[in-house]
């Protein structure tokens, strides 16, 4: 049981794949409440297929790139259940899930590109090849500097159509797309690290400034 989720979005979304199909799947879209909604999520997936936690083999988990605060809640919760079920953990590019879902459901059949928001007015890009195959990116820029007439696949394409007017594909990642990419090693695995791309919002304080 390959049990899947990713919380670099918006969305928090879960699924749990037999090795055959996936048997249970749960979406999310109420913005930050990701650490409220994951275990609910995981739990109803498990649930929904009959199963407990203790039937998990392996976790695959979305890096991002993303918020910092979002891709934390995955990346602990996905280290937490390896650690006590004593299974292996997956990294997948969140990017690289959108990209093959839009090559697997046919919804694309030429080289394009995936955005997702990146805030401040920015979004995370990523480059693929006709067979969703990752050719350059991820990075974090201004839509005006990464303007195209290439198709675009994800959230930033809806967020930015003065700059990309060709869309297609899936908005939001999937995790059941993350369970059947990893199954039929259509993505890379990474380490379950996170994949900011720059530096979070929220640091700590430095050293106090003497009083002059």
């Amino acid at each position: 049981m390959l049990l899947t989720f990713d919380t670099a979005t918006p969305r928090v979304t879960a699924a749990l794949h037999d090795g055959e199909r996936v048997v249970a799947s749960a979406d999310a879209d109420v913005a930050m409440r990701h650490g409220e909604q994951l275990a609910p999520l995981i739990e109803k997936v498990l649930a929904d297929a009959g199963a407990d936690r203790f039937d998990v083999t392996a976790v695959g988990v979305g890096v991002g790139p993303g918020p910092f605060t979002g891709l934390r809640v995955g990346l602990v919760t996905a280290r937490t259940l390896g650690h006590v079920l004593q299974v292996p953990v997956y990294g997948v590019c969140t990017l690289d899930v959108l990209a093959a879902q839009a090559v697997g459901t046919g919804e694309v059949a030429e080289p394009f590109l995936v955005a997702t928001d990146a805030r401040r007015k920015e979004v995370y890009l990523a480059s693929y090849d006709a067979e969703g195959n990752r050719v350059e990116g991820p990075v974090v820029v201004k839509p005006a500097a990464a303007a195209t007439d290439a198709l675009v696949v994800g959230e930033g394409a809806d967020l930015y159509p003065e700059h990309f007017a060709r869309t297609a594909g899936p908005r939001r990642p999937s995790a059941a797309w993350m369970a059947v990419a990893i199954t039929e090693e259509l993505v890379g695995l990474l380490d379950p690290e996170p994949l900011y791309l720059r530096r979070p919002d929220a640091e700590a304080p430095g050293a106090r400034k003497p009083v002059s």
